[in-house]
């Protein structure tokens, strides 16, 4: 029996210094042919450790009889690299596809939209910080009642009232304030 025979037993059995000294004794291997694949060093490093967890976790299926360790470990780390091949054209076609979009057009707000969102931010400001707080979760980070209540820990019910409270308080100081002539007349929520 040859000394891979007794490192594959081993390494069936679920023993991890087998795993090591497959290792020690073929990562070079397993390396120069991931070096080679990919023509990356460091891709190559990285596909060398996939490979040997994937034969740690796939050590069952292993069989002695179709070839030798070095033979199913270079198997493993060819399939690994091409996976990382193929990968890495998948994230260079979306890269290029959102290259070839137009630009967006530069938007041009408006003195008075520029205006209604200094006011919002400084009637923001005055509310208290509980309300201001879920409002900005609401409005600003786009979350949802119940993911302000995980978020801040606060009890639903207390999100829902303070988001209420605070929309209340916005819009009376919003009217006080002579903020409702001409384009702020839809109130707070339309520069929110």
């Amino acid at each position: 029996m040859s000394s891979d025979d007794g490192l594959a037993e081993r390494l069936s059995a679920g023993d991890e210094t087998a795993l090591r000294e497959a290792y020690d004794r073929h990562g070079p291997a397993v390396l120069y042919l991931a070096q080679r694949l990919l023509g990356n060093r460091a891709d190559a490093e990285d596909v060398t450790q996939v490979t040997f967890v994937a034969a740690w976790t796939g050590r069952d299926g292993f069989d002695p009889q179709r070839g030798t360790v070095l033979g199913w470990l270079l198997g493993i780390a060819r399939r690994k690299a091409v996976d990382r091949l193929r990968a890495a054209a998948r994230e260079h076609r979306a890269t290029e596809s959102v290259r070839a979009q137009p630009p967006a057009p530069p938007v041009e707000e408006s003195p008075e939209r520029i205006v209604d969102r200094l006011v919002v931010a400084d009637e923001m400001k005055r509310l208290p910080e509980e309300q201001r707080r879920t409002l900005e979760l609401a409005f600003f980070d786009d979350l949802t009642h119940p993911q302000i209540a995980a978020a801040t820990g606060l009890p639903l019910g207390t999100v829902k009232s303070h988001v209420r409270r605070g929309m209340a308080n916005l819009r009376r100081r919003w009217e006080v304030d002579g903020a409702t002539s001409g384009s702020r007349s839809a109130g707070p929520s339309r520069a929110l």
